[in-house]
């Protein structure tokens, strides 16, 4: 659907669907031209990650690069944050403000299947959701970055987080870990920017959204409990079964009928496990599933009505019930007045028909948490060169995103960091 939206958009904007970050307005600042110039380098670096992916808290060879880099580039490096985390820190030659720039580097537990000459290595593991280019694109801002330490009025704040796709059962970890680790101190960014790919968003592209940009993030687990007996005399027991897929409809009411819907949000069932022969109607039913919203009332809301609308079928049902609710990563928030100031200044760097607000997205992020303690904005980088309804969205084992969307990525990073050093903008968290 968000792919729909967008190839929508696209079309009504005459924007052509492949295009190239060289088609934006020319930088005069000589900024553009260097990031040409590492963008070989840039894409080497990519292709390595993407060869050789690991999941979340065991980023140990990605971590290891990145800290080697930007030890290279003469920065302060902080390794094992929030366990394979790295952080590198700049300071200008003269005072200033501080800004952090977030890259997360993990990959997804999945097999690849594209025919790329430098596809994954690891069996089971791959790069689907394009963090080996954010870890790229944050590895360049910092590369052009500290080549104007001297001219630099302030600090900048490298993040390379670990395990954004969650961690290994029973571990912390991802943004929530570092923040509690104090990623976000010594010294303290005024601001935090961070982008993803956008799977349906042409290369040369950005979009953003304000205020709520990606859901929260919560899963479930429904224990229906029931009476077994053959299945020939349901009427002997208490069926599990039925109860189960009343549950399932009951709760679609809370979209529908309990709540508003204006908001966006969704309570989907995604598994559902019970019995264990074709004659016989079994003693309980688990299912598991996901709640996603934009609004942190609404998500309150939605766990106590799941509690009420699960009880009250049970009970017509004469069934038992557990419900478990499993807090994930809260909504993604933009900050509304550093979201104006950063299309602003994106809209003038690129041209502002290349910068292009869109609807809120229902998947999720965990650069939530960073957005707790600090105002952020989160926006999207177009990594597509084919018709946006035809790429291959992110999570799919043939995923695939232009290298041509590295320099652009870059640019942007940059320019943001510089604009944000070099003014006197100030932001109030929630403001």
């Amino acid at each position: 659907m968000r792919q729909a939206l967008i190839t929508a958009l696209i079309i009504f904007l005459g924007i052509p669907a492949t295009t190239g970050a060289g088609a934006a307005a020319p930088a005069e600042d000589g900024i553009r031209a260097r990031i040409e110039q590492l963008t070989p380098a840039l894409i080497e670096i990519r292709r390595h990650i993407h060869q050789n992916p690991e999941t979340g808290n065991r980023e140990f060879k990605t971590a290891a690069l990145v800290a080697e880099k930007l030890r290279g580039l003469g920065l302060e490096v902080i390794e094992k944050v929030a366990h394979t985390g790295v952080v590198g820190i700049l300071r200008g030659a003269r005072p200033g403000r501080v800004v952090a720039v977030r890259a997360d580097m993990d990959a997804l537990p999945l097999q690849e299947k594209t025919d790329l000459p430098f596809k994954s290595r690891v069996d089971g593991v791959m790069h689907a959701c394009g963090h080996d280019i954010h870890t790229t694109v944050g590895l360049g801002a910092a590369m052009v970055l500290a080549e104007m330490k001297d001219d630099l009025a302030g600090t900048v704040k490298f993040i390379f987080q670990p395990a954004e796709e969650g961690s290994p059962e029973g571990e912390e970890g991802g943004a929530g870990l570092m923040v509690k680790e104090g990623v976000l101190e010594n010294p303290a960014p005024g601001v935090i920017f961070g982008l993803h790919v956008g799977s349906g968003l042409p290369v040369g592209m950005i979009s953003y959204v304000p205020g709520g940009a990606l859901a929260s993030n919560d899963s479930f687990d429904i224990v229906i409990r029931g009476k077994g007996v053959h299945a020939s005399m349901p009427w002997g027991g208490v069926d599990p079964v039925v109860t189960s897929a009343q549950v399932i409809t009951a709760l679609q009411n809370i979209r529908s009928r309990m709540t508003d819907t204006r908001i966006p949000f969704v309570v989907s069932v995604s598994m559902i496990h019970g019995g264990t022969a074709f004659n016989i109607i079994p003693e309980e039913v688990k299912m598991t599933g996901t709640i996603r919203t934009h609004d942190p009332d609404i998500r309150k809301r939605v766990h106590a009505l799941m509690e009420q609308v699960i009880a009250g079928v049970c009970a017509a049902n004469r069934a038992e019930h557990e419900l478990d609710i499993h807090p994930g990563a809260p909504v993604t928030f933009n900050h509304v007045g550093l979201t104006r100031w950063s299309v602003d200044v994106l809209g003038k760097r690129f041209e502002p028909r290349r910068v292009m607000e869109m609807p809120p997205v229902m998947g999720s992020e965990d650069f939530a948490y960073y957005g707790r303690k600090i105002p952020a904005f989160f926006y999207f980088l177009g990594i597509t060169n084919q018709d946006p309804a035809t790429a291959y969205p992110a999570h799919s084992p043939l995923f695939q995103a232009d290298e041509g969307c590295i320099p652009m990525g870059v640019e942007a990073q940059v320019a943001l960091v510089l604009e944000y050093l070099n003014s006197d903008v100030n932001f109030a968290l929630n403001k």
